[in-house]
């Protein structure tokens, strides 16, 4: 049989152009591959991580700390190049609510244990009330909650009255054992809320009140929690985002410019603490905490709240600024 070579010629050509189509389409494949990895999860490539000169924040710092009326100490991670500075890093500070985040990090450790359910129902007695913040103190006697309905209005609004209903389940110790686990050793809960009488160390709860840590540990756990090394990446996640929906922002939330944050604080008449993951080019860990604060006004201009917010603003500034928001998908 004789074969017509026009015939072989287009079938060449043919063939020749599939092939090129095909390593085309590959190639393609590939970048938008490398492109989707890049990208977070909203589709859009994170901006570029910076490099913040951590000296000259150091020295920024350190001279609103030093015209503070009252001991200031903090404590700043860089979780993407592992940067860190702190001043009274590892001194004890009374925490006030702050010290829920580590309630909160126990009631998600033990129910990933299977030991808590987020669904197990907390009822209300009118002997669990106890005062200052949170909205169950004024719920009708026999209100049921659920762990997670505590969890949230523990972190967002610090009801102290949820906090209590949580310590009353998960019981004071086990969030020692955890925070422990963790490294964290002079991070402790002393009792529950207004209740002095429930304390498991009156000694330190007569000196620190509600809680105890050190700028340092607070820190190193919301750094856990944003490695998903806390109790697990899917646990942390849920944490992280119930703090994000913290109300308080008068402190480093204060001239951050709606920066996305997960954050929680804490106040009595001479301590203001607050810890915060922002979101920045870079994730940014920041926890400052005061004692013995000299104005112990409630009012919002009060010494220790500016002293917060202006380390605030320094520490967003250091990191490039609050990046601009990504574009309507």
């Amino acid at each position: 049989m004789r074969i017509d070579p026009r015939f072989i010629a287009t079938e060449l050509h043919s063939r020749t152009s599939r092939v090129a189509v095909s390593y085309a389409a590959i190639l393609l494949a590939g970048v938008i591959a490398c492109a989707a990895t890049r990208a977070g999860r909203s589709g859009v490539a994170r901006p570029q991580f910076v490099r913040a000169d951590t000296a000259a924040l150091r020295k920024k710092l350190d001279s609103i700390a030093d015209a503070h009326h009252g001991v200031v100490g903090y404590s700043v991670i860089d979780l993407e190049t592992g940067a860190r500075i702190n001043r009274r890093g590892d001194e004890t500070f009374s925490t006030a609510s702050l010290i829920k985040v580590a309630i909160l990090v126990t009631v998600y450790d033990l129910v990933a244990k299977g030991q808590l359910s987020l669904d197990d129902p907390l009822t209300v007695l009118k002997i669990d009330q106890v005062p200052g913040s949170g909205i169950v103190q004024f719920l009708h006697n026999g209100t049921v909650l659920t762990v997670h309905d505590a969890a949230w209005l523990m972190s967002t609004i610090s009801d102290n009255t949820a906090t209590n209903l949580l310590l009353d389940r998960i019981i004071i110790r086990r969030v020692w054992a955890k925070m422990d686990s963790l490294g964290l050793p002079h991070t402790r809960v002393h009792s529950k809320s207004f209740l002095r009488n429930s304390s498991v160390a009156m000694d330190s709860s007569v000196k620190y009140g509600l809680g105890v840590t050190t700028p340092n540990e607070m820190a190193h756990l919301f750094e856990l929690m944003a490695l998903g090394k806390a109790v697990n990446p899917a646990a942390d996640s849920t944490m992280l985002d119930i703090l994000e929906h913290n109300t308080t922002d008068f402190m480093l939330q204060r001239y951050a410019g709606g920066a996305r944050a997960a954050h929680k604080d804490g106040e009595t008449d001479a301590v203001r603490t607050e810890c915060t993951l922002w979101y920045l080019r870079n994730r940014v860990v920041a926890c400052v905490m005061t004692k013995e604060n000299k104005d112990q006004r409630w009012i919002l201009d009060n010494e220790p709240q500016l002293t917060l917010a202006n380390m605030g603003l320094a520490i967003i500034n250091a990191f490039g600024g609050v990046p601009p928001a990504p574009p309507p998908s």
